[in-house]
């Protein structure tokens, strides 16, 4: 349409954003301190097209606090900005800038980023004395991506979330672009949603139930300013923890450019993902904008209302920053935790996601003075949410402001990424002394954590390695991170990372170290999928990933981050284990239980559910020195604790440097062991088939190799 023949009507306060109705769009934005709002309707998304400004009339044009109007003609693919005017007074909280276009915090898309420069949309003057204090009276319009009317309309064909109960899930954690960008991946359509789609029968290999995905809400990449300092490329900012636009998915990761297109790939990727049994969580990030500190860029939150979206420091030309990043979103003011909900439904009901995981999430428990609540109203409304109530929600249960708040996450049925289990677990195999007692907390679900508030084992996300850190490989490899070609002079990225190289710092062709880094490869592998809880699975590290040591590659867009998917090849035995230690984890209910062990019989059987022994066949000696460990699990059905009989399993562990025999607890009148899994032995020996499994010769004992682990499950007499 002719922008001279744009009109704006009265419109409607809700819904908030750029909403198609009958011939026109309707727009509302939410800003109680503004003075003037105005509109801004581009020709089209080319970049220099012509647009028309449509400042609204408060006396017609707004309701409360939200500014509307409806353009009638107008249709899906418009783009538009917002203008608003204020008070400029930072040390007050305040920095409207009239000059500053801005982003609808419920745009549904944005245009191109790939240009996007922060500093021409700073609101201050660059080149002056106490530039945050200064105000600009630059025009950013050109700079500054466009949001783009989305139709909502998507053949689903019947799609709905999966919505699987946590104890049946295998996560696995991936990156939407790293999976296939490398040159190995094979696909059409490397580095996007299609490209995801192309891997499908990978992922139903391998086994995995659920992908849980790093950031996919628009971020723009290239707001780092520091350089490879190896190589002199521009480092970008490859995770996406730097949320730009909540309900935008990443543009750069569709196939098709043209503008909107994002929202129909993504969309085609669930569904994809839901016919293959898949289920899609989200890494979302509220905690803090990409608009940073007071020194960052006005291209949204703040430009509306920045003292109502941001905790602010006592001299409130400061930010709170509890996330490291630079802000904190005031998460439980009220207009704050609309927006949130409003987010999270929206990517539920209209992109058919199965669920979340919340960055930093003890930042949505902090209060509008930054305090810790006791009985935080965000995160109780999303566990209580009718919208939400199949929806997976996972918490990483601490923030960079100090506050931890694993196995106390507030808010009722949060799940959340277990760090002690990862730290713990680590420890063990590592051979740290006296780990056994917290080692045995951990495999047997956390009670420790989850009993005392009526949550159960599957609340506890189990992991070994995760995007932050090292992958399992690197963990087996490195001493040290190693990570110079981030550009922070190695002041970034954990130092704590309980890793170990069994002689050599990286890669090495050592035949002795590779055996010993493959044997604990799998025992971490084991470990993990027999454990009570949620696993989640690094992505790639089922065939060796390695980042070179780099523990912190959230800038390296590039191969030290992408899937070289010839490790596939190259790790077929390691594959092979992960694929079948998967499906041997989703086979037996005995580690799928719902509730914790006790310790007791159940109705039907006096034998414990779960019996602990040293490697004499005795009760372990917790406070002492002791590598080895041993544990028997009745499969025998009880109420409440299993779905179905299940065999039962003696399983052993030996983190020493020595072989050492085990004395086997009794089975079952009328059964016998048979060796399931031996970590000490090669392929296909080291996991066997269903109906392939072993019977031992000698049923009292069995002679367990240096950091190995073996699985026992008792079969009928032949």
């Amino acid at each position: 349409m002719y922008l001279d023949n744009i009109v704006a009507e009265t419109g409607k306060a809700q819904p908030l954003g750029a909403s198609l109705i009958q011939d026109g769009v309707n727009f509302a934005i939410f800003s109680r301190n503004a003075t003037a709002v105005t509109l801004i309707i581009f020709e089209s998304a080319e970049p220099g097209s012509s647009w028309k400004e449509i400042p609204l009339n408060p006396s017609i044009n707004k309701t409360g606090n939200i500014w509307h109007c409806f353009i009638k003609g107008l249709g899906e693919g418009a783009c538009y900005l917002y203008r608003a005017d204020g008070p400029y007074n930072p040390e007050k909280g305040q920095r409207f800038n009239i000059n500053k276009t801005l982003l609808d915090p419920y745009a549904k898309a944005l245009t191109d980023l790939s240009d996007w420069d922060y500093t021409k949309s700073a609101g201050y003057d660059l080149t002056k004395q106490g530039a945050d204090l200064t105000y600009s009276t630059v025009d950013d319009i050109h700079n500054q991506p466009r949001c783009i009317v989305i139709d909502d309309h998507f053949d689903w064909e019947g799609d709905k979330p999966l919505n699987y109960p946590l104890r049946f899930s295998v996560i696995y954690e991936t990156h939407v672009k790293g999976l296939t960008a490398h040159p190995s991946s094979g696909v059409k359509h490397p580095g996007t949603y299609r490209g995801v789609i192309e891997k499908i029968p990978f992922l139903k290999d391998l086994g995995v139930t659920s992908l849980e995905f790093l950031p996919v809400q628009e971020f723009n990449e290239n707001e780092i300013p520091r350089h490879n300092a190896k190589t002199g490329k521009k480092l970008t900012n490859y995770w996406g923890y730097s949320t730009a636009a909540f309900f935008a998915p990443k543009g750069s990761y569709a196939f098709d450019k043209s503008p909107g297109a994002c929202v129909r790939e993504f969309k085609e990727m669930v569904k994809e993902l839901h016919k293959a049994g898949i289920e899609v969580i989200l890494d979302i990030v509220f905690n803090h904008t990409a608009e940073g500190n007071e020194l960052g860029p006005t291209f949204s939150f703040r430009g509306l209302d920045n003292s109502i979206y941001y905790i602010l420091n006592e001299n409130r030309r400061y930010y709170q920053n509890y996330s490291g990043c630079g802000n904190t979103m005031n998460c439980n003011h009220p207009v704050v935790r609309t927006f949130i909900m409003d987010c999270l439904r929206y990517w539920v009901t209209e992109m058919h996601v199965d669920g979340f995981r919340f960055d930093l999430g003890s930042i949505l428990g902090r209060d509008q003075n930054g305090n810790i609540m006791e009985n935080p109203p965000t995160l109780e409304q999303i566990a209580e949410d009718p919208v939400l109530s199949s929806t997976k929600i996972i918490a990483e249960a601490w923030d960079a402001g100090g506050a931890y708040q694993v196995g106390w996450f507030p808010g009722g049925r949060w799940a959340e990424w277990n760090d002690k289990f990862r730290d713990n677990v680590r420890k063990y195999w590592r051979g740290d002394p006296k780990e056994t007692r917290w080692f045995a907390t951990r495999i047997s679900g956390s009670s420790d954590l989850y009993l005392r508030d009526g949550r159960k084992p599957f609340h506890s996300i189990n992991f070994v390695t995760s995007h932050d850190g090292f992958t399992l490989k690197d963990l087996v490899s490195y001493n040290r991170k190693h990570y110079e070609e981030n550009g922070e002079e190695s002041r970034d990225g954990s130092d704590n990372n309980i890793s170990y190289n069994y002689g050599n710092e990286g890669a090495t062709t050592d035949p002795v170290i590779k055996i010993i880094r493959l044997r604990q490869l799998k025992n971490f592998i084991a470990t993990l999928m027999v454990s009570l809880g949620t696993p989640m699975l690094l992505g790639g590290d089922e065939f060796g990933r390695t980042q070179r040591g780099n523990n912190n590659a959230y800038c390296q867009d590039n191969e030290i981050s992408w899937y070289n998917w010839t490790f596939l090849e190259h790790n077929k035995e390691l594959y092979r284990f992960v694929k079948e230690m998967i499906a041997f984890r989703l086979r037996h209910p005995c580690f799928l239980r719902p509730e914790f062990y006790t310790g007791r019989g159940g109705n039907y059987n006096a034998i414990p559910d779960i019996s602990w022994y040293d490697e004499k066949g005795n009760a372990p000696d917790w406070e002492k020195i002791n590598y080895t460990l041993a544990l028997r699990i009745d499969g025998c059905k009880a109420e409440t604790l299993a779905d179905r009989d299940d065999n039962d399993f003696f399983i052993m562990f030996n983190s020493s440097i020595d072989v050492q025999p085990f004395k086997l607890a009794g089975h079952p009148a009328k059964k016998e062991w048979y060796r399931v899994v031996d970590t000490g032995l090669h392929s296909p020996n080291d996991i066997l088939l269903p109906g392939e499994e072993e019977k031992l010769i000698f049923q009292d004992a069995y002679p367990v190799k240096a950091r190995s682990m073996v699985i026992l499950m008792s079969k009928d007499k032949q």
